[in-house]
């Protein structure tokens, strides 16, 4: 069987992507990887300086690509809406929303709106801003979730308790909650799409398990040299590197044959690592009831309503 490579993305000559969390490991990779095919890459980032960074080392290695790097923090529903009102102003077309960004088991906080951190930047934060620019997505536009092996790590979302103000918090619980939640939403998203008539594609992918600076976001803020040197020799036996991490995000993205509702990740060691296909994933992602209530507890703490 052929595999699906970065050489199999077609040409995206005028074509505009939205990548958050872009200026490091696998949205730098894919952000990088669609502006060398000839999209225009919205660079959606937190940190300015890094952004700037990051577009400087894709600009080294694809002198003409064309990028537009602007402020986005997951973690403030203001910045959210901002972010989406200054491309909405300008009547821009998006083909290509990839809500790529993310948090891993970091110590207990709150979003500036309150929310758990992980929940808040994973999911919350990427339902409202896809909320805000489903009107800019193209007809043949696509969205695309970044989910995760971790989805299985949680017994089920506490829907009554999604922002751990009853329970004892559990790092590693709360970032499956919300790996479950960004798989559980693409699905929800892909049935509202065809049930609306909407003719987007809404999917999801994972990078197994790939070696990034996610690993090492929770271990800085605990100032923990332990932790670090514990996933810089996990990630140097076992990781794959962030360019194949990326690629199931980008056929996800890109390959024609992405259906609605699509799940796509590594093929190989239990999908830790390999080159990207179809997937599966546990029964409760795909258990409608639970993500309409997703659904509505998202559109109650974000405020951001649509896709009835």
């Amino acid at each position: 069987m052929t595999r699906w490579t970065e050489a199999d993305i077609p040409d995206l000559s005028g074509k505009i992507a939205v990548v958050t969390g872009a200026n490091s490991g696998l949205g730098l990779q894919t952000a990088r990887s669609l502006a060398a095919r000839g999209a225009k890459v919205v660079m959606a980032c937190r940190n300015a300086e890094k952004a700037a960074g990051a577009a400087d080392s894709i600009r080294r290695a694809v002198p003409n690509a064309q990028l537009d790097v602007r402020a986005l923090d997951l973690a403030s529903l203001a910045s959210v809406k901002n972010f989406a009102d200054g491309l909405l102003s300008e009547n821009t077309g998006i083909d290509l929303l990839i809500n790529n960004a993310g948090l891993m088991a970091v110590p207990f906080a709150r979003t500036a709106d309150g929310f758990e951190m992980q929940m808040g930047t994973n999911h919350l934060g990427h339902f409202a801003l896809t909320g805000h620019l489903l009107p800019a997505i193209k007809p043949d536009g696509r969205i695309i979730a970044l989910a995760s092996v971790a989805h299985m790590f949680t017994p089920a979302i506490n829907l009554s308790d999604l922002n751990w103000q009853k329970r004892r918090y559990q790092r590693w619980i709360a970032y499956g909650d919300s790996k479950l939640a960004n798989l559980m939403y693409a699905f929800e998203l892909s049935r509202r799409l065809k049930r609306n008539g909407k003719t987007q594609i809404a999917a999801a992918a994972h990078p197994g398990y790939s070696d990034t600076n996610l690993q090492y976001v929770a271990g800085d803020l605990k100032q923990s040299a332990l932790s670090r040197f514990i996933w810089k020799m996990g990630n140097g036996v076992m990781a794959q590197p962030a360019e194949l991490g990326a690629l199931p995000t980008l056929r996800a993205a890109t390959d024609s044959t992405t259906r609605n509702g699509d799940y796509i990740g590594p093929d190989s060691l239990f999908g830790l690592r390999g080159h990207p296909v179809k997937v599966g994933c546990r029964r409760l992602a795909r258990n409608e009831e639970v993500a309409k209530q997703l659904w509505e507890v998202s559109e109650k703490l974000t405020g951001v309503s649509y896709l009835p």
